[in-house]
């Protein structure tokens, strides 16, 4: 869920159900968990003033962030012991990855 939020921005509990695939409850527990450990917070949503919106705080982003560069740093150590065509080969592979990511947002934006 920190992940979906530091992508996606500010998101009602209801948009996270479907991202996150949980049941509400399970999911609102969630929430309270990580706004008691600081990491997410509810305000207002203006377009709608019985909602709320969930967002992450800056711990949450810190948190977000501290995850991707340790996955980034682990991965790094796995390429370094592939032999040079094989990290070739993985680069053209990461190019055609980066391709259908940019797609498949267009695509999302399309469906919003």
């Amino acid at each position: 869920m920190l992940h979906t939020l530091s992508r996606k921005g500010p998101m009602r509990l209801t948009e996270l159900t479907a991202t996150e695939q949980l049941k509400q409850p399970a999911l609102t527990s969630l929430v309270t968990k990580l706004e008691r450990d600081g990491l997410v917070t509810r305000s207002p949503d203006p377009r709608d003033g019985r909602a709320v919106l969930l967002s992450l705080t800056s711990e949450g982003e810190q948190v977000v962030e501290s995850r991707r560069a340790d996955r980034v740093a682990r991965l790094a150590r796995v390429v370094e012991r592939l032999d040079a065509r094989e990290q070739a080969e993985l680069d053209g592979y990461a190019r055609v990855l980066a391709r259908m990511t940019e797609i498949a947002a267009r695509l999302e934006g399309l469906e919003d």
